[in-house]
C-alpha cells in the first residue's frame, strides 16, 4: 500500500470529523508517529504507531492499512488496530451537586462543606 499523508489518513479512518481538524491537532503535537512529533504532511504506511490525544484520551493505533479517501465506520475500523487502553468508568465523570434555586447565598457552614467536598479545603 502507499503512504498517505498523516492528516488524510485520521481523517479517512474518523478518528478527527475534518481533515483541518486532524491538521490543527497535528500541528499542535497531539499526534506521534513511533512517538515522533510530526507535520501534517508527515507521511505513514502500515506497521506504524500513531498516538493521537483527543478528549483527554490518549488513542494508540497501529495502522494496518492506508487510505487517502473518508471510508464507511466498518473499513475505517479495518484500516487500524487500536491498541488503547480502555476508557475509565462512567461514574468518575459524574455532575457535581447542584444546589437548588431560591435557596438564596450558602451559609458558612454550608460553604466548608462543599469547600471539604470539592477537595479545596481540609
Amino acid at each position: 500500500m502507499a503512504a498517505v499523508r498523516i492528516d488524510a489518513w485520521l481523517w479517512a479512518v474518523r478518528i478527527f470529523k475534518t481533515r483541518s481538524q486532524a491538521a490543527d491537532a497535528v500541528r499542535a503535537g497531539h499526534v506521534k508517529i513511533d512517538g515522533k512529533a510530526v507535520k501534517p504532511a508527515q507521511q505513514v504506511v502500515p506497521g506504524e504507531t500513531v498516538r493521537v490525544w483527543k478528549d483527554h484520551h490518549e488513542y494508540i493505533l497501529e495502522v494496518a492499512a492506508t487510505v487517502s479517501k473518508r471510508v464507511g465506520a466498518p473499513v475505517a475500523r479495518s484500516c487500524y488496530v487500536d491498541h488503547s487502553p480502555p476508557l475509565p468508568p462512567r461514574e468518575l465523570f459524574a455532575a457535581p451537586p447542584v444546589r437548588d434555586r431560591g435557596t438564596g447565598r450558602p451559609t458558612k457552614k454550608q460553604r466548608r462543606e462543599i469547600d471539604r467536598l470539592m477537595g479545596r479545603r481540609n
